[in-house]
């Protein structure tokens, strides 16, 4: 997805959560957006312009009536200039002022005069917030198609509890990413996606296993894609350190036939299955009860096929989801990926060297080529989370071909 060049106008209000907004800045500029912020006065009794002036690399507006940016129309300008504007922290005082379409500071200004789409990510006391009158003001601003992101819920500055939080700085990057995602994904609203993540450990004895290198993050950054983009998840982790993504449900499971199981139980109750879990091929016959003692310089374990996840459910004849697989290959990358593209019946795979430095496991970049009966598509090497988006992108494009 290209995100350079696409232009955000930033309002910040005055709310405490405007600490945050450096952090907000910085990850979209990261991200290529063209940052422009434009602050009220309450906003600037929390956090500073010069600090938002280093962190966005743009002069900070915060003034209607300044002569210097007024010669230009500034106001204007910006309502043009803007491909987005977001506001956040939002307080009841500006929604309620947007609402009332007033124009009494620069940043109500704006939106008024903008034709560009307008997000508000709200912050305030859980009591305010749940006041009559603001909820009638977020009532309107959502008929008006405004979208409202969050708000979230827990301790408050005040030492309140409740809903009124600012959304994390991550949630509100993730929304704008989302806001410029391609056409195709909104397919992706209401449909149920399973995908299958991380290593299994095919157990020795009580102490000893069998595994891989996976590290899972691959796959939980697509689940965290396929729900941002309004999917619901069901995330089947093998053993690995990481949080599970926001809104999804997650079953942890150990070994391979653990996961075998889970996998073909919640299959025909979702439309698309991605296994992208590095699942072990094999494992030992027999499993000891103890603790294997080392007494010879030599040990053999005999070793047995595990179940096949992705083909067992490619096979079903009866509901069916669309079958998206991974290859993580060192070599002739291509032959391997066909062959089980083909062997396996699949609809889509997704095929990886991992024999390349700085990509695939345990690391926080890769790159794919997706291969199906009649065609390729390269991805190339990106952020996981990057990548995970353009690939749920690609698969939802295939999933409705097929249909």
């Amino acid at each position: 997805m290209a995100l350079q060049n696409k232009k955000i106008v930033l309002g910040i209000t005055g709310g405490i959560a405007a600490y945050k907004c450096p952090e907000i800045v910085r990850r979209l500029k990261d991200l290529g957006f063209d940052i422009r912020v434009v602050m009220t006065n309450g906003a600037k009794e929390f956090i500073t312009p010069l600090t938002l002036q280093a962190v966005s690399g743009n002069p900070v507006s915060d003034s209607l009536l300044d002569p210097a940016a007024e010669a230009s129309m500034g106001h204007i300008e910006l309502a043009k200039w803007a491909d987005l504007i977001v506001i956040a922290p939002a307080t009841c005082n500006t929604i309620a002022a947007i609402n009332a379409g007033l124009a009494n500071d620069l940043l109500t200004t704006i939106c008024l005069a903008t034709a560009a789409p307008i997000a508000i990510a709200p912050a305030m006391n859980q009591q305010m917030y749940k006041a009559a009158a603001t909820q009638e003001n977020l009532k309107n601003l959502t008929q008006r198609s405004v979208a409202i992101w969050g708000p979230g819920s827990g301790e408050q500055a005040c030492g309140d509890v409740g809903k009124g939080r600012l959304l994390d700085p991550a949630e509100i990057v993730e929304l704008v990413q989302q806001h410029f995602m391609p056409e195709p994904a909104q397919s992706l609203l209401n449909l149920n996606i399973l995908i299958t993540a991380g290593p299994t450990r095919e157990a020795i004895d009580p102490v000893r296993y069998i595994s891989n290198h996976s590290s899972g993050k691959m796959g939980f950054s697509i689940a965290q894609a396929a729900k941002q983009l309004g999917a619901k998840v069901t995330l089947i982790s093998g053993p690995v350190s990481l949080s599970t993504p926001q809104d999804v449900e997650r079953i942890n499971v150990t070994s391979a036939s653990e996961m075998h199981d889970n996998a073909l139980k919640q299959a025909p109750s979702h439309d698309i299955f991605i296994a992208c879990a590095a699942v072990a091929d094999y494992r030992p016959s027999n499993v000891s009860d103890q603790k294997i003692k080392k007494n010879d310089d030599d040990m053999t374990v005999t070793m047995i096929k595990n179940p096949d996840i992705l083909a067992d459910i490619s096979a079903l004849t009866e509901q069916r989801p669309f079958c998206v697989g991974f290859a993580a290959e060192t070599q002739d990358v291509e032959v391997y990926a066909r062959g089980k593209l083909a062997r396996k019946k699949l609809d889509l795979i997704a095929a990886n060297n991992v024999s390349v430095a700085g990509q695939g496991f345990n690391s926080d970049d890769n790159a794919l080529t997706l291969y199906w009966k009649d065609g390729q598509h390269e991805l190339p090497l990106a952020n996981k989370q990057e990548l995970a988006k353009q690939l749920v992108v690609e698969i939802i494009k295939h999933y409705n071909q097929a249909q």
